[in-house]
């Protein structure tokens, strides 16, 4: 590239890695993903690290396996040597030395075979992790990964636009030897590349603008077995109830406009992407999972069994939500029962999981779904990618707002799916609203466990009933009157009945989380103004923007197409002064 190109690119350095990025919006780059970026990123060191784990554990077990298989031939063949000298020694009278030495050799001589083979297939040395980047467009991500996660191979870069490869093409060569040897552009339909190169990749990140619906079938056909799918979707307005029908055309599931929408949107995604890869045999297992800014990421390994895909239904529930309270109930769509000679049956779920009104407060309820009811994160894998970042907390530019998001997590509780509102539980009963510590004391003082949840300071998962939230909450009311309200009001019709649970608000070891406990920092401010989405690449930037990207962003661009604009319209006119004078020339004269 020219040195005088150099002054329409601006230098943009994040983590190891610097790209050149046009004063134009011709290449899409938001820098609000830098958490998305950095969390990916301790997540793929974690991936790094844990598959070679696997794979020594493999190779130990199946050293040990021949071993054992070593060991049985051997005892096989001295069995068998004595009784084939016997009934030689009978039938040659006493010519049975040759054929017994034989008779020892040959079963020798195939186990030694057996062994080398073994030893052949098991040794094959792990290759580096390839990984594929299925919408690159400058090819930041990409760089970082190539330059900053140690043990990865290559790394592919795709993009179905032009100049985002030539940007992306452009910042390799810009970022040295490393990018370029390890990261390649390719300008080509991810969806078309995927399918083609099918179980080619250990990693396939997915990042799009908008929707990863259109590429999933295709994405979960090129994980290899025990890959990882990384996973992110934005458009939060349809996943989170703001569009039901489309929410259903795309991910085939039915989102519910409560608080919880948010992690109901992580679960419609991990639905999704789990339906597309059971139609390959295959079936996924929950990293991380997680919401953040104004997008939810999925971080899933997928693997291929057609016995263990069966336990699918197992998986997934429906949600029924009463539209007068804050009540909320699972429907699991499969069953399993066991047989008297213990073999599983898989059946259909018993239902209906609630009545035809609320038995709360008498209202309707709203069915949504089918959503993941499984867990969403592996605990493990949490604790384990939460120490990686503590050791190089230098490496990560977001590293406050990980490693709290992260600590959130770690504290969730792993087998409740979606959450309630404090806040909405006493809009609701039109009370004061307790203390987090002394409804937290309450549920566990009745026996029951509850946590926080990352998606919302104020939600808290528990696996109590809601009868006894609801029980909970009127021995609150009866220590805290309220107004007298209509009797219609679903908040009148709960306190009308008497709490069956007297609930203790004495406050309990357990109501604060190890980090509220050391007062750790868990749900931290934007760093700065207009922290969110960015215009798509193309579009051109106008004053109605300013909202959206602030007024120096809006105003600089505004003030560059200024100054182009007068050099564009001088040179428009002395194209037309010459062609004008050609045809004056060309015209001849009376």
């Amino acid at each position: 590239m020219a040195m005088e190109d150099l002054n329409d690119y601006t230098i943009i350095k994040e983590g190891e890695a610097e790209i050149l990025m046009h004063a134009k919006n011709e290449v899409f780059y938001n820098k609000t993903q830098v958490n998305n970026r950095d969390i990916s990123i301790a997540v793929l060191r974690s991936f790094v690290s844990k598959r070679k784990q696997e794979h020594e554990a493999m190779l130990s077990k199946r050293a040990s396996a021949t071993k054992v298989s070593e060991k049985n031939a051997f005892e096989s063949a001295a069995e068998e040597a004595p009784n084939e000298s016997v009934v030689t020694d009978e039938k040659s009278n006493g010519e049975a030395e040759g054929p017994q030495e034989i008779s020892q050799d040959e079963p020798c001589g195939d186990s030694e075979e057996f062994v080398k083979t073994t030893e052949r297939r098991v040794q094959g040395k792990l290759k580096p992790p390839r990984v594929l980047e299925a919408l690159s467009a400058s090819g930041l991500r990409s760089l970082r990964y190539a330059r900053e996660v140690e043990g990865l191979g290559q790394v592919v870069a795709l993009d179905n636009d032009k100049a985002s490869v030539e940007a992306c093409r452009r910042n390799i060569k810009f970022n040295g030897s490393v990018a370029c040897s390890k990261v390649e552009s390719h300008l080509a339909d991810a969806r078309v590349y995927m399918l083609t190169h099918p179980k080619e990749f250990d990693v396939v990140d997915l990042d799009p603008y908008g929707s990863p619906s259109v590429f999933l079938d295709s994405a979960v056909q090129s994980v290899v077995d025990g890959g990882m799918l990384m996973c992110t979707a934005t458009d939060m307005a349809v996943l989170c109830g703001g569009n039901g029908e489309v929410c259903y055309s795309k991910y085939g599931s039915y989102p519910l406009r409560g608080k919880y929408c948010h992690e109901m949107a992580l679960r419609i995604l991990l639905a999704c992407i789990e339906s597309h890869a059971n139609r390959y045999k295959r079936y996924i297992v929950p990293v991380l999972s997680v919401q953040m800014d104004f997008y939810v990421r999925v971080f899933v390994r997928v693997y291929t069994s057609a016995s263990a895909m069966k336990s699918t239904p197992l998986k997934l529930s429906y949600v029924y939500q009463c539209t007068g309270c804050d009540s909320f109930h699972l429907q699991p769509v499969g069953r399993t029962a066991s047989n008297k000679n213990n073999s599983v049956r898989y059946l259909p779920g018993f239902g209906p999981a609630v009545p035809q009104v609320c038995s709360d407060c008498g209202k309707k309820f709203n069915m949504g779904g089918p959503i993941w009811s499984a867990p969403i994160h592996d605990q493990e894998w949490v604790t384990s990618i939460l120490a990686d970042m503590h050791s190089m907390k230098d490496r990560y530019p977001a590293y406050d707002r990980i490693s709290a998001v992260l600590t959130t997590i770690s504290e969730e509780l792993p087998d409740v799916p979606l959450f309630l509102s404090l806040h909405n539980l006493c809009a609701t009963l039109k009370c004061t609203s307790p203390s987090a510590v002394i409804f937290r004391s309450a549920v566990i003082n009745a026996g029951y466990r509850i946590s926080g949840t990352h998606v919302n300071p104020l939600g808290l998962k528990s696996d109590a009933p809601m009868d006894v939230i609801w029980d909970i909450m009127r021995c609150w009311v009866k220590n805290h009157p309220v107004k007298a309200q209509p009797p219609d009001q679903p908040g009148s019709i709960i306190l009308a009945k008497e709490p069956v649970l007297q609930a203790n608000f004495a406050r309990a070891v357990a109501s604060l989380s190890k980090a509220q406990a050391k007062k750790v920092a868990r749900f931290l401010p934007n760093p700065e103004r207009h922290w969110g989405p960015k215009l798509r690449a193309g579009r051109q930037i106008t004053s109605k923007h300013i909202s959206l990207l602030g007024p120096e962003v809006v105003n600089g661009h505004l003030n560059l197409e200024g100054r182009e604009e007068p050099d564009a319209k001088r040179q428009k006119t002395e194209v037309q002064k010459e062609e004008d004078q050609k045809t004056e020339e060309a015209t001849p004269s009376s």
